[in-house]
């Protein structure tokens, strides 16, 4: 069965960086369209980054723009968060998901993606 497994959070100080991983099995990752989201208590999820089948189209929100960059690597069925600068109100779960019928987009609407992982904390300390 398709599977997302999420990698790479922790607990980190204001300033500090992470990387998250997300690895894909079960599906042909390089048809489909991937997001990072994420959620904090309280809140709801929001996209803070997409990226297209073949990696060209890129989506930043405006939120992390500047410190989160999302890439990917099709040989090896995974797309990664590279987190720096991180700030407190980053503290969330942050989840991957996949999504066929982007064409070479990043843009998937919310509701259309096919799969998700199960999500990773990322703690943010001040």
């Amino acid at each position: 069965q398709v599977q997302l497994v999420e990698s790479g959070g922790g607990l980190v100080q204001a300033g500090g960086s992470l990387r998250l991983s997300c690895a894909g099995s079960g599906l042909a990752f390089s048809n489909y369209a991937m997001g990072w989201f994420r959620q904090a208590p309280g809140k709801e999820r929001e996209q803070v980054a997409g990226v297209s089948t073949n990696g060209v189209s890129i989506y930043v929100s405006d939120s992390v723009k500047g410190r989160f960059t999302i890439s990917r690597d099709n040989a090896k069925n995974t797309v990664y968060l590279q987190m720096i600068s991180l700030k407190p109100e980053d503290t969330a779960v942050y989840y991957c998901a996949a999504a066929t019928g982007a064409g070479g987009s990043w843009y998937v609407p919310r509701g259309k993606y096919d799969y998700w992982g199960q999500g990773t904390q990322v703690t943010v300390s001040a």
